[in-house]
C-alpha cells in the first residue's frame, strides 16, 4: 500500500494494530473469552422468577400473597385418575384413590393433601364422574420442589402399573415444569447441534476450504461463549429469562458470521484484484471494517429498543443480544485482522477440490447480473413491482391477533402432557385457574360472607368452575382464592372469563368489603397482563429504534435520503416477514407443511422480539452494500455505475450471509413447539426477503430512480462529520463501473 493514501478511521486503525500485534490480538480474545466464560459459570447467572416477570395486576397480586406468606402460584400436583368404564363411587375406583393417596402420603415434601373421597371435596370428581383428582401441595421454593419431585412421580407411576385398567398420571406446578423445561431445552439444545454444522457448510461452499470457513465460524462461537459468561454479571442486577442463552446462540452465531464473512471476502478480493498481503489487509480493514463497525452500532441500538419495554423478559434479551453483538464486532475488528496476517494466503489451506471448483464455476455473477440488469433498466417497473408484492404480503398484518401457545400445541409425547390434556376436558380450567389474592380480615364475617358470595357468583357465571379452593395465610390477612376458567387458559373462552372475574364479579363482591384490596393473577392473568403492557410498549420502542437507526444513517451517509430509504426498505421487509407469520400462524395455511396446530394467532411475545432483531439484522446488509456503492461514488462513478459496482461486488457475500441466518433461523422451523416454529419462521422468512426483494430489485431501482438526489444532504446538516467511504487505494479509480460477469 502506498504509505501516502493511509485510511484512518477506527477500523483501519483497529486492524492494523491488531495485524501487527497478532500475539496480543489473539491470545488476549482466548484468554478474555475462557475467563469471561469460567467466570460467569463460577459465580452462575441469575434467572428470572415470576416476581421478576410479572406485570400490571398480576404483579400486584403476587407481591401480596408473597408477603402474606404465599407462594404466587400454589405449587400444585396432581393425580389424574381416570376409567372409560367405572365411576369414582365404584369400589374398584375407590381403591385406585386410596392407593394414590398412600403413594404420595409418605413424602416430607408434601402438604395439603385433598382426596376427592373426602368430605367437602367432592368438585375433584369431574361431571361424568369417570374422572377423578388426587390434589397436594409441594413445600418449599419451585427449585427445591423440582429436586424432590421424581421420587413422588415414580411412586404414582407404580399406582398406574398396579391398575393397568385405569389411567393414573401426574402433572403439576412441579412436575410439568420439570418435564417440559428439560424437553424444551433438549430441544434447543438440537437446534444449536444443527445449525453449527450447517453454517459450516455453507461456509465451506463459500471459501472452498477449511481453513477459510473456520475462522468465522470459530469467532462467532468465541463471542457467544463470552457472552453466555458476561451476562451473568448483569443478571444479579436483571435476572436473566432461561432462554436466553438460545438467544445468544441464534444472534451470536448470525451476526458472528456475517462481519466475519464481510471482512474475509473482502481481504481476499483485495489480493485477488493484485494487491500485497498487507495493503490487502488494510483495506479490507478501512472498509469491510468500517462496514461492521457501523453495523454492529445498528444493530445495538436496535436491540436497546428492548429495554423500553418494561417487560423483564426483553430487558434481559435486550442486555444479552447487545453483549453479543459487541463480542462479535470486537471479534470481527481485532481478532479477525491479527489471524489474517498471520495466515496470509495459508488462510486457503484446507481446499476441498470439488467445493472449490464449485467456488470458481458458480454461477452467481451471471444469476445477480439476470436481476439487477432489468432492475437498473426499468427502475420504475421493477421499483413499483418489487413494493407492491411487499405490500401485498404485509397485508395480514392488518388482521394481526397476538396470544400465547397452549398445551394442545406442545408434542403429547412430552412428559405429563397427555395428563394435563385429560385433566383439561375433565375439568376446563383446572391445571391453569386464575389465583385471587384478597387482603382483608379473613375472621371477618363478612369477609367470609364475600368469599362466599364470590364461589356462588363465579360458578352461577358458567365461564368458572370447581372445584374453587380457599386458603388463608397464618396470621389470617390474606385469603388466596383459586378459580379455574373455562377454556384452555389462554384462549378466547379464558380471556372472557378473567375479563368476567375481574370486572364484573370481584367488585361485585369482596371489592365492597371496606379497606380491602384484591388482585389476580395465574396464567391467564399473567399472559394478558404482559400482551397488554407490550402493546403499549410498541409505539415506544419503534421510534425509538427507527430514531436512532435514522440518525445513525444519516451520519455514516451523510444523506437524508439514504437514512429515510433505509428506514422505509427495513419496514417493508419486516412488515412482510409479519404477513407470512399472520397468514401461516394464525390462519393456518401452514399446518400439514410445518406439522403443527394455529391456536389462532401470533405469539404475543414475537412481534416486538422479531422487530428488533430484523431491523438490525437487515441494516447489515444495507450497510454493506451502501458502503460499496458510496465508495465507488466518492472515486468518481456515477450512481448508477456505483449501484450496480457495489450490488455486484456485494452480491456474493450478501447471498453466503444470508443463506447462513436463514439456514440458523430455519432450524427453529423444525422444532415442535409452535412458538419456536414462528420464530424460526419469522426470521428465515425476513432476512430472506430482505436479501432478495428488497436489496437485490427495490433498492438497485429506487437508487436508479433518484441518481444523484441519492446523496441528499440538507445545508443545514452540512455540519455533519464527513466520513471516509473510499478505500485506501494506490491506483486511480475506474470511470465506469466494470461489466457484469456473464
Amino acid at each position: 500500500m502506498s504509505p501516502l493514501k493511509r485510511s484512518n478511521n477506527i477500523a483501519a486503525r483497529m486492524g492494523r494494530w491488531s495485524a501487527s500485534h497478532w500475539k496480543t490480538a489473539v491470545f488476549g480474545w482466548l484468554a478474555f473469552v475462557i475467563a469471561s466464560f469460567a467466570i460467569g459459570m463460577q459465580i452462575g447467572t441469575k434467572q428470572m422468577s415470576n416476581d421478576d416477570a410479572n406485570v400490571g395486576e398480576s404483579h400486584r397480586a403476587d407481591l401480596i400473597l408473597k408477603h402474606a406468606g404465599f407462594h404466587p402460584e400454589p405449587q400444585t400436583e396432581i393425580v389424574v385418575i381416570q376409567s372409560s368404564k367405572l365411576r369414582a363411587g365404584q369400589p374398584a375406583f375407590r381403591a385406585v384413590i386410596r392407593d394414590a393417596v398412600r403413594a404420595v402420603r409418605p413424602f416430607d415434601s408434601v402438604k395439603n393433601i385433598r382426596s376427592p373421597l373426602d368430605p367437602g371435596h367432592a368438585d375433584q370428581i369431574s361431571d361424568d364422574r369417570r374422572t377423578v383428582m388426587v390434589v397436594w401441595e409441594m413445600k418449599g421454593k419451585l427449585a427445591d420442589a423440582e429436586k424432590v419431585i421424581d421420587p413422588i412421580v415414580a411412586a404414582t407411576a407404580r399406582v398406574g402399573k398396579a391398575h393397568p385398567e385405569f389411567f393414573v398420571g401426574e402433572a403439576g406446578a412441579v412436575s410439568s415444569d420439570k418435564a417440559i423445561n428439560k424437553a424444551f431445552n433438549s430441544q434447543l439444545a438440537t437446534a444449536g447441534e444443527r445449525s453449527i454444522p450447517l453454517t459450516l457448510i455453507v461456509l465451506l461452499i463459500v471459501f472452498g476450504a477449511l481453513i477459510a470457513a473456520g475462522v468465522p465460524l470459530l469467532l462467532a462461537l468465541t463471542a457467544v461463549a463470552g457472552t453466555i459468561g458476561l451476562v451473568a454479571l448483569p443478571s444479579h442486577l436483571v435476572p436473566m429469562d432461561k432462554n436466553v442463552s438460545a438467544v445468544i446462540l441464534l444472534v451470536g452465531l448470525a451476526v458472528g458470521v456475517d462481519y466475519s464473512l464481510f471482512y474475509v471476502k473482502r481481504e481476499r478480493e483485495e489480493r485477488a484484484a493484485g494487491k500485497g498481503h498487507r495493503a490487502a489487509l488494510e483495506a479490507a480493514a478501512a472498509t469491510s471494517g468500517r462496514s461492521v463497525l457501523i453495523s454492529g452500532l445498528t444493530v445495538m441500538v436496535a436491540m436497546a429498543g428492548l429495554l423500553l419495554t418494561g417487560d423483564k423478559t426483553y430487558l434481559s434479551f435486550g442486555i444479552a443480544t447487545m453483549i453479543v453483538v459487541g463480542m462479535a464486532m470486537l471479534g470481527s475488528l481485532t481478532v479477525l485482522p491479527a489471524l489474517l496476517s498471520k495466515l496470509g494466503d495459508r488462510i486457503e489451506k484446507g481446499r476441498i477440490p470439488f467445493l472449490a471448483r464449485l467456488r470458481r464455476q458458480s454461477g452467481e455473477n451471471r444469476f445477480w447480473a439476470a436481476i439487477l440488469t432489468p432492475a437498473l433498466k426499468r427502475p420504475l417497473v421493477s421499483a413499483l413491482a418489487a413494493g407492491s408484492v411487499l405490500v401485498v404480503m404485509a397485508l395480514p398484518v392488518l388482521h394481526i391477533h397476538t396470544g400465547q401457545m397452549g398445551f394442545e400445541s406442545v408434542p403429547k409425547s412430552w412428559p405429563t402432557v397427555s395428563t394435563i390434556v385429560r385433566l383439561q376436558k375433565a375439568f376446563p380450567g383446572g391445571d391453569s385457574p386464575a389465583v385471587v389474592a384478597v387482603k382483608a380480615n379473613t375472621d371477618a364475617a363478612e369477609t367470609k360472607n364475600a368469599i362466599d358470595e364470590l364461589r356462588s357468583k363465579a360458578l352461577a357465571s358458567g365461564r368458572m368452575h370447581g372445584p374453587i379452593d380457599v386458603a388463608v395465610n397464618p396470621a389470617h390477612t390474606v385469603a388466596r382464592i383459586t378459580i379455574p376458567l373455562a377454556g384452555k387458559g389462554t384462549d378466547a373462552k379464558s380471556n372472557t372469563a378473567l375479563r368476567t372475574l375481574r370486572d364484573d364479579i370481584l367488585p361485585a363482591t369482596v371489592g365492597r368489603l371496606p379497606n380491602a384490596s384484591y388482585a389476580v393473577t395465574g396464567t391467564t392473568a399473567i399472559t394478558a397482563d404482559d400482551s397488554s403492557a407490550l402493546k403499549h410498549a410498541w409505539p415506544i420502542v419503534f421510534a425509538f429504534v427507527l430514531t436512532l437507526a435514522f440518525v445513525l444513517l444519516l451520519v455514516s451517509f451523510r444523506s437524508i435520503v439514504v437514512a429515510i430509504k433505509a428506514i422505509v426498505l427495513n419496514l417493508l421487509s419486516v412488515g412482510a416477514a409479519y404477513g407470512v407469520l399472520v397468514a401461516v400462524f394464525q390462519w393456518g395455511w401452514g399446518e400439514n407443511l410445518l406439522n403443527f396446530r394455529s391456536y389462532g394467532g401470533v405469539a404475543y411475545w414475537l412481534p416486538i422480539f422479531m422487530f428488533v432483531i430484523l431491523f438490525g439484522l437487515s441494516m447489515d446488509y444495507h450497510v454493506f452494500i451502501l458502503s460499496r456503492v458510496r465508495e465507488a461514488y466518492d472515486r468518481g462513478m456515477k450512481t448508477e455505475d456505483a449501484v450496480a459496482h457495489g450490488i455486484k461486488t456485494t452480491a456474493g457475500v450478501v447471498t453466503s450471509a444470508a443463506v447462513v441466518m436463514v439456514g440458523a433461523f430455519g432450524i427453529f422451523a423444525t422444532l415442535p413447539l409452535s412458538d419456536m416454529k414462528q420464530m424460526g419462521v419469522g426470521l428465515a422468512a425476513a432476512v430472506l426477503i430482505d436479501a432478495t426483494i428488497v436489496r437485490a430489485v427495490l433498492l438497485p431501482a429506487t437508487m436508479k430512480l433518484l441518481g444523484d438526489a441519492n446523496w441528499y444532504l440538507p445545508r443545514w446538516l452540512e455540519w455533519l462529520p464527513r466520513l471516509e467511504h473510499e478505500p485506501p487505494a494506490d491506483e486511480p479509480a475506474p470511470e465506469t463501473a466494470p461489466a457484469l460477469a456473464a
